[in-house]
C-alpha cells in the first residue's frame, strides 16, 4: 500500500471514530446538556410562557427544571415544551405542603424522571404558616433533620411506585454546625440511596463553606443532578437561609466560583443533569439575558 492511500485510510478511520465520541467544543452539544431551572425565568414566563421556553431554546438551552407554575397547568406547560423541543427531566416540587401522590402526577405529566424537594420540613406546616417557612428552618435541630430524613425516605419509596426518582436540593443552612455535626451529613447517612438522589447546589454549599468536588467525589452515584450558581466574590461564608441582598446570586464567570472542576468531578461521580439558577430578582437586565450569559460561560466547559 503506498504511503498516500495509508495517509487517507488513517485518516478516514480518525474522522469515523470521532464521530462516534462526544464532541467537547463551544458550540456543539455534547452528552451533558446544559438545562435551566424555571424558577430563573419566572418573571418572563408570567408574561409568556410559550415565549420564554421558545427563547430558552435559542439560547442553547435543551432542557428545564420546573418549578410549580400556579398560571400554567403541568398539560399546558408539557405542550408548550414539545413545541419549544425543550425537555423536563427535573420538577422541584412542594412536597409536605401538597398530597405526594397529586405532585407526583404532575411530574409524571411533564416527562420528568427526577422530583425535587426545593425545602422539606421535619412537621407539616398549616397555610397560614408558610410566610414563616425561613424562621421555622433557622430554628432546625439535628432531630428534625432525622424527621426529614425519615420523610424523604417515605417520599423515595412513594416516587419509586409511580417510576419516578426522588432527590434533595441543598441550600446553605444544611451545613449548619452542631458540636462537629451537620443536617446534611444526616440527610446523606440516614436515607436510602435507592430511594434518596441528591440535586447539589454549587452556589449555596459554597457560600456555606463547603467544596461541591469533595461531596461529588466522596458519594458517587448520589448526585445525578446539579444547580450552577454563581456568587460574589466577597460573598461571606453563612449558613443563614435567604438572600443576602448585599451579596446576590450572579450569572455564571460573572461570580467566585470555578465551575471547570467541579464539573469534572461532577461527571465522575455520575452526574447526569446540569440546571442553571439565579435567584430573582436579577439586576441590570432580564432574566433571559442572565441566563444566556450563563450558558455561554457554562458550554465550553461542559
Amino acid at each position: 500500500m503506498n504511503q498516500s492511500r495509508r495517509l487517507f485510510l488513517q485518516q478516514s478511520a480518525a474522522v469515523g471514530l470521532a464521530s462516534m465520541l462526544p464532541f467537547k467544543t463551544a458550540s456543539a452539544e455534547t452528552s451533558l446538556p446544559i438545562g435551566v431551572q424555571l424558577y430563573t425565568v419566572q418573571d418572563e414566563l408570567k408574561k409568556d410562557a410559550a415565549a420564554t421556553l421558545k427563547s430558552l431554546a435559542k439560547i442553547g438551552y435543551r432542557e428545564v427544571e420546573s418549578f410549580p407554575l400556579q398560571t400554567v397547568s403541568p398539560a399546558d406547560l408539557r405542550k408548550m415544551l414539545d413545541d419549544a423541543g425543550l425537555k423536563c427531566p427535573s420538577a422541584h416540587l412542594f412536597f409536605g405542603l401538597s398530597e405526594t401522590d397529586k405532585l407526583l402526577d404532575q411530574a409524571n405529566t411533564l416527562g420528568a424522571h427526577y422530583v425535587v424537594s426545593s425545602i422539606l420540613l421535619p412537621n407539616p406546616v398549616q397555610a397560614d404558616q408558610l410566610s414563616k417557612v425561613l424562621d421555622i428552618i433557622k430554628t432546625f435541630t439535628l432531630d428534625d433533620f432525622k424527621k426529614i430524613a425519615v420523610k424523604a425516605n417515605e417520599i423515595g419509596a412513594q416516587a419509586k411506585k409511580a417510576g419516578l426518582q426522588y432527590a434533595y436540593h441543598n441550600h446553605n443552612f444544611e451545613f449548619r454546625d452542631y458540636d462537629g455535626h451537620t443536617g446534611y451529613e444526616i440527610l446523606l447517612s440516614e436515607t436510602d440511596p435507592s430511594l434518596v438522589k441528591f440535586e447539589l447546589d454549587c452556589g449555596w454549599m459554597t457560600t456555606a463553606g463547603r467544596n461541591p468536588i469533595d461531596y461529588f467525589t466522596k458519594y458517587p452515584g448520589r448526585y445525578p443532578l446539579m444547580h450552577a450558581k454563581d456568587f460574589p466574590a466577597d460573598t461571606p461564608v453563612n449558613t443563614v437561609i435567604g438572600v443576602d441582598p448585599k451579596h446576590p446570586p450572579t450569572e455564571i464567570g460573572s461570580g467566585h466560583i470555578a465551575y471547570k472542576p467541579i464539573i469534572a468531578a461532577a461527571e465522575k461521580s455520575g452526574l447526569q443533569h446540569i440546571f442553571v439558577e439565579q435567584d430573582p430578582p436579577i439586576a441590570g437586565m432580564t432574566s433571559l439575558e442572565a441566563v444566556a450569559i450563563s450558558y455561554k460561560a457554562l458550554r465550553p466547559i461542559v
